[in-house]
């Protein structure tokens, strides 16, 4: 680990320690919006630029020089170890990702293998060359919730009534189960991979699962979200979701250091739901980020307010950034996130030595 790793006002807070600043990062601040990022995309496909060290270590670097972030976010996409476990599909732009055949029974199923790391060597590599060149700034790895890729290959691509999902969930539990078993150790899999190249943390990606009520959250899914995190190694732990503001509380249960809230729910509600013993991740809303600074300024403003009622904030958007947004703007939030005095934090707060890694 390297040694300015240990006053990280990101995994200070991660760990519910008092930063020596608000520590911000962007969902999806590695590409999109960024003029350097689609120069150097031009011609290659989204699943290549995920698989060649030299595009995928450029790419997550261009926003921690950019924009002083206070943590880089490993520039990759959740259907990339369904890709390297054999699965047949391809990340179309403007559409996402889509499955040449649809998983929507047990023999389907049943051909999903494991994910071994000798899949993955080009990610190994790509994580040890970026924690090398960032130093202090800690790097998060990601993976795909259970859910999430589940909904990708039952529906055939991005989907969003979720119907086939949902018509696999409770018309033939047996295999569902049996899908997110797999899914959910593919997941750990490639999380451990990243987490034993380097990665200081870890996020697991639940974007669609804010479609369940929390019954079937709790009956369907959380056991197998809480398997994945289970078996990620000593390094805090981002769950997040969208949609999710009934689930928060579940979400956390299932083993989460850090809960992430979009931007639908107060912080301070959020930190009511969730309980104590946890830190947030969030939330101003992304299409905040095209109105005039003076709004921008004061959303961020009450952000930082609102995330005063939890052990540790980290400051985010709800959700990504939107290709659209200046990136001018994603700089100044990060300066005038660092510029705030750090809120006073409720008791329970763990400021005491943490494990080498966290």
């Amino acid at each position: 680990m390297h040694p300015g790793l240990s006053d990280s006002p990101f995994l200070a807070a991660c760990n519910r320690r008092t930063p020596s600043r608000t520590p911000v990062w962007f969902m999806r601040q590695a590409g999109r919006a960024l003029p350097e990022y689609r120069k150097l995309r031009e011609g290659v496909g989204m699943l290549e630029s995920c698989r060649r060290p030299d595009l995928t270590v450029e790419i997550t670097m261009q926003p921690v020089r950019r924009m002083g972030t206070d943590a880089a976010i490993f520039f990759s996409d959740i259907v990339v170890p369904l890709a390297a476990v054999g699965i047949d599909l391809d990340i179309v732009a403007g559409t996402g990702p889509v499955i040449a055949e649809p998983v929507r029974d047990r023999a389907a199923v049943e051909r999903i293998r494991a994910l071994e790391p000798d899949d993955v060597p080009d990610i190994t590599e790509s994580v040890g060359r970026l924690v090398e060149e960032l130093g202090a700034t800690p790097l998060i790895g990601f993976a795909g919730a259970p859910f999430t890729l589940a909904s990708y290959l039952v529906e055939g691509g991005p989907s969003r009534n979720h119907v086939r999902t949902k018509e696999l969930m409770y018309g033939q539990p047996d295999v569902w189960h049996d899908l997110l078993d797999r899914l959910g150790t593919i997941a750990a899999a490639y999380l451990r991979v990243q987490v034993d190249a380097g990665a200081s943390a870890i996020q697991l990606f639940d974007s669609w699962v804010g479609a369940l009520s929390l019954a079937d959250y709790r009956r369907y899914v959380m056991p197998h979200s809480a398997k994945v995190l289970a078996a990620v190694p000593d390094v805090p732990k981002i769950h997040f979701g969208v949609g999710t503001g009934e689930l928060l509380g579940a979400m956390g249960e299932a083993g989460a250091d850090v809960v992430g809230v979009d931007w639908r729910v107060e912080l301070s509600d959020a930190v009511e739901r969730i309980g104590p013993g946890k830190a947030v991740q969030g939330n101003l809303d992304p299409t905040l980020l095209f109105t005039p600074w003076s709004v921008v300024e004061g959303k961020v403003r009450d952000v930082v307010a609102s995330g005063a009622a939890a052990e540790g904030h980290v400051f985010n958007l709800g959700h990504g950034v939107l290709p659209e947004t200046d990136p001018d703007v994603l700089t100044r939030i990060v300066e005038t996130v660092h510029q705030l005095p750090v809120p006073e934090r409720p008791a329970g707060r763990t400021d005491t030595p943490v494990p080498a890694g966290r």
